[in-house]
């Protein structure tokens, strides 16, 4: 079943955030709107399972996800850049 998550960044709080997730349709629906809003669209199909069976939506980013959140966050800001 296909997975999707939507992660936000807010520099005041330092640390990302679980936005949304969804399986199935609800993850068809999330990467429509992430299409829709030009919003680069990463898969990690090992980050995906854990933070949809370990994180709710509103959740802080746990540490142990840190190093793989940072490397999709930085090739985000690095596309928006081009």
């Amino acid at each position: 079943m296909k997975k999707a998550q939507a992660i936000i960044y807010n520099s005041n709080e330092g640390i990302p955030r679980l936005l949304a997730k969804g399986r199935g349709p609800g993850a068809e629906k999330i990467l429509a709107l992430a299409k829709e809003a030009g919003i680069e669209i990463v898969e990690d199909s090992v980050l995906a399972a854990l933070l949809d069976a370990k994180v709710r939506p509103g959740d802080f980013i746990p540490s142990w996800c840190w190093e793989a959140v940072a490397k999709i966050l930085a090739f985000v800001l690095s596309k928006e850049e081009e």
